[in-house]
C-alpha cells in the first residue's frame, strides 16, 4: 500500500497555534497604542511638566508652595518678611515687617495674585523648592520631600531706605541709591507706596484690598525706581558734558566753549532759551554752563559731539538697555538712535524723547563718581540656605567702562560746584564733598503740567581719597509745592540719604 506523505501542520514555529492575518492586524494595532501611549505619558510628564505645573489653573503648586513657612528677604542682617499660620486651605501666608517701606524692593507673594520682583525671581529658594536647598536632590526629588525655605540677602542699607521713604513722604517719586564700587543698591524707594500684606492670603478682605489698589489712579503698585521713564531734564547735562570731554569738543572745563548766544537750533527758527538770564551770553565755559545749568551751551556742546558719540555715551552709562536685571527687569531708558540736529540739541539737555529711570541716573551718578567705570546694578547680595550657608553669593560685575578716569575726574569736579557755587546747594553736607546736578523737566501738552524735580548726586568724607560709597538719583514726579525745582524738592532727599549712609560707612 502506498503510504501517504505526512499531514501539513496546524502549528506554527514550535509548535504555537498558527496568527491569522487578522490577528497580526490587532496585534499590531495594540502594539500601536502602546506606543502612542508611552509617547503621550513621555510628552506630558517630561516635556510639558514645567509648563503644567505653572499652569494658573494647577493649583499643586501654590498648596506646595504656602504649606510651610516660606524664606525670608532680609535688609541689612535682618528679616523684613515673615510667615503666619492661616488654618486653612494653604497653611501659611506671606508677612511683611513695615510692608511699605520696602514694598519696591521684595514685591509681593499672594495666595491669589501670585508673586513678583525678588518674591517672584526667587520663588524656588524662598518656597524651598530650589534644587541647590537639597542636601541629595535626586533623592529628595524621588521622596518628593520639601525643604526649608531659603532666605534672599539684600543689598539695601535700612538707613538709607528709611531716609528715601521719608524724603520721598506724600509725594509722587522715586529714590536710588547705589554704591559707585560694586553696584550694590542701597535704598530703592517708589511712592506712594502699598502693603504687600494686605493681599497676601485669598479671604474677601484680601480681595478687597487688591482692588482697592487696583482702582487707585496715583497708581501704588508701580514701582517708580524701576518701571517708571521720565524726562531727565538737566540731570542729562552730565552725560552731555562726559561726551564733550571724551571727544575733545571741551578740552578745559575752565575756558570758553564757542557757544553762541543766542542758540539758534540747527535747522530751524527755534532758539534754545534757558531759564536764567545769567546764561544768555556767549562762550561760557563748560563749569560756567554746568553750575548755572544753561541749556544754550548744553544744547550746542551736544550737537558738536554728534548723534553716534552722545549715543555712545548715554549707552556707556544704561541707556537703551532692555535687559537691564537686577535681578528685577527695569524699564528701558531712552536715548533715540535717529535724530536730526535740532532734536539732539534737545536731547542733550534731557528733553525731546529723552527718558530714563531712577536707577539708570543713579548710574550715571556712580559711573562718574567710579572713575568712569559704571558697575552692574544687584538688588540682592547673596542666597542663603534656612541654616545660612550659602547657596549662592554675588560679585560685583563690570557693566561698561564709560569714560576714562581723567574725564571722570574733569565731571566730579562740574558735579562738585554745581553744589557749591550753582543749582544744588540745599545737597551740601557738612563734613563732606558732593557732587551733583539738578534737574527740572517739563512735560505735558505745551509743557503744561507740573515739572518733574531731579537731582543725581554722590557724597564722599571730606580729604577721603578713593571711590564715594554712595551715589543717588531723585524724582519728584507729583508735588504741591509752588516752587517745584531739583534743587527745591529734590536735592535734599538726596542729602539725607547720602548722610545716612556717609554715618553708617
Amino acid at each position: 500500500m502506498k503510504r501517504s506523505g505526512p499531514k501539513a501542520s496546524t502549528n506554527g514555529p514550535q509548535g504555537l497555534p498558527g496568527i491569522s492575518a487578522t490577528g497580526r492586524r490587532a496585534g499590531t494595532f495594540c502594539l500601536l497604542l502602546i506606543v502612542a501611549l508611552a509617547v503621550q505619558a513621555t510628552r506630558v510628564q517630561v516635556f510639558r511638566a514645567d509648563s503644567l505645573d505653572h499652569n494658573p489653573a494647577n493649583q499643586r503648586l501654590t498648596i506646595q508652595r504656602y504649606d510651610q513657612p516660606r524664606g525670608n528677604i532680609l535688609a541689612g542682617a535682618e528679616p523684613v518678611t515673615g510667615s503666619t499660620p492661616t488654618g486653612g486651605r494653604y497653611n501659611y501666608k506671606r508677612t511683611y515687617t513695615d510692608g511699605p517701606q520696602y514694598a519696591a524692593v521684595t514685591g509681593y507673594s499672594s495666595q491669589t495674585y501670585g508673586n513678583t520682583q525678588i518674591e517672584g525671581i526667587e520663588d524656588d529658594l524662598l518656597s524651598g523648592t530650589d534644587s541647590r536647598l537639597a542636601s541629595w536632590a535626586v533623592w529628595d526629588e524621588i521622596a518628593r520631600k520639601q525643604n526649608p525655605g531659603g532666605d534672599v540677602w539684600t543689598t539695601i542699607d535700612k538707613a538709607a531706605q528709611q531716609a528715601a521713604m521719608k524724603g520721598l513722604g506724600s509725594q509722587k517719586g522715586a529714590v536710588a541709591a547705589i554704591e559707585p564700587a560694586t553696584g550694590k543698591i542701597l535704598a530703592l524707594a517708589s511712592t506712594p507706596s502699598y502693603d504687600p500684606g494686605s493681599f497676601a492670603g485669598s479671604s474677601a478682605a484680601d480681595q478687597e484690598a487688591w482692588n482697592k489698589l487696583q482702582a487707585d489712579t496715583n497708581q501704588p503698585m508701580l514701582n517708580r525706581a524701576l518701571r517708571q521713564i521720565y524726562p531727565p531734564g538737566s540731570t542729562f547735562k552730565v552725560v552731555t558734558a562726559a561726551a564733550a570731554l571724551a571727544n575733545g569738543v571741551v578740552a578745559d572745563i575752565n575756558a570758553g566753549t564757542g557757544a553762541p548766544y543766542p542758540y539758534i537750533m540747527p535747522g530751524t527758527t527755534t532758539e534754545l532759551v534757558n531759564d536764567t538770564t545769567a546764561c544768555d551770553r556767549p562762550n561760557l565755559s563748560l563749569d560756567t554752563a554746568m553750575v548755572l545749568s544753561c541749556n544754550s551751551v548744553m544744547g550746542y556742546l551736544g550737537v558738536q559731539v554728534g548723534l553716534g558719540k552722545m549715543v555712545s555715551m548715554a549707552e556707556n552709562l544704561g541707556f537703551n538697555d532692555a535687559k537691564l536685571d537686577i535681578p528685577v527687569r527695569a524699564a528701558r531708558s531712552n536715548f533715540d538712535t535717529k535724530m536730526n540736529r535740532s532734536q539732539v540739541a534737545l536731547s542733550s539737555i534731557g528733553q525731546f524723547d529723552t527718558a530714563a529711570t531712577p536707577l539708570v541716573m543713579a548710574m550715571v551718578a556712580a559711573g562718574v563718581a567710579n572713575n568712569g567705570k559704571v558697575m552692574y546694578p544687584q538688588l540682592v547680595d547673596k542666597l542663603t540656605k534656612s541654616d545660612g550657608s550659602a547657596v549662592q553669593v554675588m560679585k560685583p560685575v563690570t557693566y561698561k567702562q564709560a569714560m576714562s578716569a581723567s574725564v571722570a575726574a574733569e565731571v566730579q569736579q562740574l558735579m562738585t560746584d554745581v553744589v557749591e557755587n550753582g543749582t544744588g546747594r540745599n545737597a551740601r553736607i557738612s563734613g563732606a564733598t558732593v557732587g551733583g546736578k539738578t534737574g527740572t523737566a517739563q512735560h505735558g501738552v505745551a509743557n503744561s503740567a507740573t515739572p518733574y524735580a531731579w537731582f543725581i548726586s554722590w557724597a564722599k568724607p571730606s580729604g577721603s581719597g578713593g571711590v564715594p560709597p554712595v551715589a543717588v538719583a531723585v524724582v519728584i514726579a507729583d508735588s504741591e509745592a509752588t516752587d517745584v525745582t531739583g534743587g527745591g524738592l529734590a536735592a535734599p532727599i538726596a542729602r539725607s540719604v547720602m548722610q545716612a549712609v556717609l554715618k553708617g560707612s
